[in-house]
């Protein structure tokens, strides 16, 4: 086992690459619209949305997709090495999206590759930091080194917000050139001090089957997802689409092709008997639900935010990207005061009833949540985000530390990926769900919504009835990138003909947030009532984990008897 010295250097260091993988998440939400002024592409333009998505969903995509296969491969050649190169590849990514010239659709698509370069990187990132935590602490602190790492994972989403607001104000080139200083500090930091303590095992191949119909059936799932929440044809949104319905198809088809690979090979890309661990399939299943029900959350919560709360008090659409980031520090907050203290707790206890009490915690934040106004309480909304923040903090760390804790130390880094992996694309998912949630209420409430409005401020009838048919997802999107909705939606000309005072009415900032709120509420409330039900589902999954349970190597299978802890040896079966 590792000197206490170099424990917290290995903490500290990945620590460092999961703060930065994280902010890069979520920091070009708040600049796209600095990026897309400073590239003179307009994303809200039917043939600009695709971009628009990429440039969003293209860095989750990859780090979902890549995430388990280079947990094995970490686990063939070394987890400190290819974290190193994952650094690296990173770094080089963010250095090339600072260097971009140009504009129009050849910068995006440039933008768009250099961010599936960064994604390659933060794929070794997430996969490893968790292995090599796990390799480095003995099992009684492990919670709460990955307490520590979780935490600035979160911290990274939300400081994300705020900084791409800060720096794209100044410059957005500036919003890619943060992570480079950081990123060749961090390679060289993790070069010249982390050590491999795992013992890596000779001779492993290779699984080319199945790492090709994972990776393929997966990208097929997830890009399907994507592009569902793109209007096709008159609907306004594209999950009848047959490109859309060939991909989800065959994606899951490959993905079954994945799992009959798997148990054929001689050296399999991924264990599936490891899922006969109780410890390992609750910890998984649970959070893989979690992320489904709360992965969405962040992006609803911003279009809240955004397009109805902020403007309704006072805050131009152009402020809003920052300001929303501010207002939702309170999560943050929660998660930052018990994602550490639930991880050392459950180091003596266990992770059951934390991570239980966690999730049920976040049905009731959802169903508050879903009790509020569209124009509610500040107050009142930073208590419930507070209690979301607490819930996610007594789940997360004490939930990897169960699964982490459940594998011999030769497949960490394989299911250190599997983790992140159901974490990733649960998080795609949600924000499928929510979004079609969302527009489904639109779609519905918001043509007679703004056709009485419209017509109620002076807009003629048949100019109203046209607009009043627009896809809804524009309004969404428009509201989230920080444009007053109404601007992109009534033509110049026929702004130009209305009188001063109608104009300023319906380019003013509460037209849009008024006329929206009804229909909006209508889907958000079932979005969180589905949040809600799926993490009851995931408390359950939770409850069904069992006792403590630690894999060790070379030790004999014993119950402590006081703690409920269990130790398996290397040699023994998993635990049913």
């Amino acid at each position: 086992m590792p000197d206490a010295h170099y424990r917290w250097v290995a903490l500290s260091n990945t620590t460092l690459g999961m703060l930065m993988a994280t902010i890069n998440s979520t920091i070009i939400l708040i600049s796209l619209p600095a990026i897309f002024r400073g590239i003179h592409v307009n994303p809200l333009v039917p043939r600009e949305t695709s971009v628009f998505l990429w440039l969003v969903m293209g860095y989750l995509v990859v780090t979902a997709t890549l995430v388990v296969t280079a947990g094995r491969i970490s686990d063939m050649l070394g987890r400190v090495r290819l974290y190193n190169l994952g650094f690296a590849v990173f770094t080089a990514g963010s250095l090339l999206l600072f260097l971009t010239q140009g504009s129009g659709n050849a910068a995006a698509l440039e933008m768009i590759g250099f961010r599936v370069i960064q994604g390659v990187g933060a794929a070794f990132l997430f996969a490893n930091s968790a292995a090599i935590l796990t390799d480095a602490f003995p099992p009684e602190q492990r919670g709460l080194a990955l307490g520590l790492n979780m935490v600035a994972a979160i911290a990274g989403s939300l400081i994300g917000l705020i900084l791409g607001g800060v720096l794209s104000a100044i410059d957005y080139h500036l919003v890619f050139l943060v992570s480079v200083p950081v990123g060749i500090c961090g390679t060289v930091w993790a070069y010249l001090a982390l050590r491999e303590t795992a013992t890596i095992t000779e001779g492993q191949r290779v699984d080319v089957p199945g790492n090709v119909a994972f990776a393929a059936g997966l990208i097929l799932l997830l890009v399907g997802i994507t592009y569902a929440l793109l209007p096709y044809g008159g609907s306004s949104m594209g999950w009848g689409n047959p490109l859309v319905l060939g991909m989800l198809g065959g994606g899951v088809a490959l993905l079954a092709a994945f799992l009959w690979i798997e148990t054929r090979v001689a050296d399999p890309m991924f264990r599936l008997d490891l899922f006969r661990n109780r410890s390992f399939a609750a910890g998984n299943a649970s959070g893989l639900l979690a992320s489904i029900s709360r992965g969405g959350l962040q992006f609803m919560l911003i279009i809240w935010l955004q397009g109805i709360w902020l403007p309704l008090h006072g805050y131009s659409f152009v402020q809003t990207p920052l300001w929303s980031g501010i207002y939702m520090l309170p999560m943050m907050g929660g998660f930052m005061l018990c994602g550490p203290l639930a991880g050392f707790l459950s180091d003596r206890f266990g992770a059951r009833s934390f991570a239980t009490g966690g999730m049920l915690l976040n049905v009731a934040a959802f169903l508050l949540l879903a009790g509020l106004p569209a124009d509610f309480s500040y107050p009142a909304f930073a208590l419930v985000l507070l209690m979301m923040g607490i819930g996610m903090g007594l789940f997360a760390s004490p939930n990897a530390t169960a699964i982490m804790n459940a594998v011999p130390s030769r497949h960490r880094g394989v299911a250190s990926g599997m983790r992140a992996t159901f974490q990733n694309s649960g998080m795609l998912i949600s924000m499928g769900i929510f979004f079609t949630m969302v527009v489904t209420g639109l779609a519905g409430a918001l043509p007679p919504a703004l056709l009485h409005g419209l017509t109620a401020a002076g807009i003629p009838a048949a100019a109203a009835r046209g607009i009043s048919h627009l896809p809804p997802t524009a309004a969404l999107f428009s509201a989230f990138l920080g444009y007053n909705p109404m601007a992109h939606l009534l033509p110049a000309p026929l702004l130009a003909h209305l009188p001063a005072a109608a104009r300023a009415r319906l380019l003013g900032r509460e037209f849009f947030p008024r006329l929206i709120s009804g229909a909006f509420m209508t889907g958000l409330h079932l979005a969180f009532y589905c949040g809600a039900g799926l993490s009851l589902v995931a408390a359950g999954a939770s409850l069904l984990r069992g006792q403590r349970f630690v894999h060790a190597e070379g030790r004999s299978s014993v119950g402590d008897g006081g703690s409920g802890l269990t130790v398996a040896s290397a040699g023994d079966p998993a635990r049913h």
